[in-house]
């Protein structure tokens, strides 16, 4: 029996220098500390998706307000350098002025809207005026009420004809909902001075030569009319017929002037 005791006492002692069996208060100890570590954890992780969500809410609540298409912002104040000083506030242009607008207005309809001057504009007299105002948001304004700015990149003599996009922007004496500078797509228009009446004169009477070509700044087909003799007058009488219908335009892709 005593040999069997000593056998076991053997046992456990190589048993828990060797790490084969674990430490009984270890054990219990790792056991009763694991509950509150997986709490703490879980505290940290709800701590974390609450804070996401916190700030995706707020990126969404800020976008909407950026986005909202009825007010200016005063954040701008590019309008400082255009509203003049000293004048009366109820004479002051539509770029100047901030406005109650109602979006339930009928459209094109003529309301009457409050109005009063934006931050940092220096005028006197009464602050809070109404103005007349044609129930329409910017971008639906008659092309007459706000300004584009041109291109002269696109080909205007194309099938079918080429648009591009541009930012316009609003007369300031015009009022109007929304935001005052829109991008539009507009249809390429624009012209170098190239007569459409002269290209053709310039290919019934000298297209043997390629001068009609050359005058457009087509210089590659001019060199080849020209020592071809206009295709022995194939080319020549070709040429006159496209430039006649439009179909030949000049080479930096301008419209004629007639």
């Amino acid at each position: 029996m005593n040999v069997v005791r000593v056998v076991l006492f053997l046992y456990q002692t190589l048993s828990y220098g060797y790490g084969l069996v674990s430490d009984p208060v270890s054990t219990s100890h790792d056991v009763s500390t694991t509950p509150d570590a997986h709490q703490q954890q879980s505290t940290e992780i709800t701590t974390i998706n609450s804070t996401v969500k916190s700030q995706h809410s707020v990126e969404l609540n800020s976008s909407s307000i950026r986005s909202d298409p009825v007010s200016d912002s005063y954040n701008n104040t590019e309008y400082l350098n255009r509203c003049p000083e000293n004048l009366q506030c109820s004479k002051l242009g539509a770029v100047c002025i901030q406005c109650h607008f109602s979006v339930s207005c009928v459209y094109g309809q003529e309301t009457d809207v409050s109005c009063f001057p934006k931050p940092d504009i220096n005028c006197h007299g009464v602050k809070n005026f109404t103005r007349k105002f044609g129930c329409r948001f910017c971008y639906q304004l008659d092309a007459s009420d706000y300004k584009c700015i041109a291109q002269n990149t696109c080909k205007t003599v194309s099938a079918p004809r080429e648009f591009y996009y541009t930012n316009c922007t609003v007369n300031d004496n015009i009022l109007c909902m929304g935001r005052r500078t829109f991008n539009k797509m507009e249809l390429c228009n624009w012209t170098r001075g190239y007569r459409w009446s002269t290209a053709l004169l310039l290919s019934i009477t000298m297209g043997g030569f390629g001068v009609d070509r050359f005058y457009l700044g087509l210089w590659r087909e001019g060199i080849g009319k020209l020592f071809s003799f206009g295709g022995l007058g194939v080319w020549t009488l070709v040429d006159v017929i496209l430039i006649a219908a439009g179909y030949i335009g000049p080479e930096d892709g301008s419209l004629y002037i007639y």
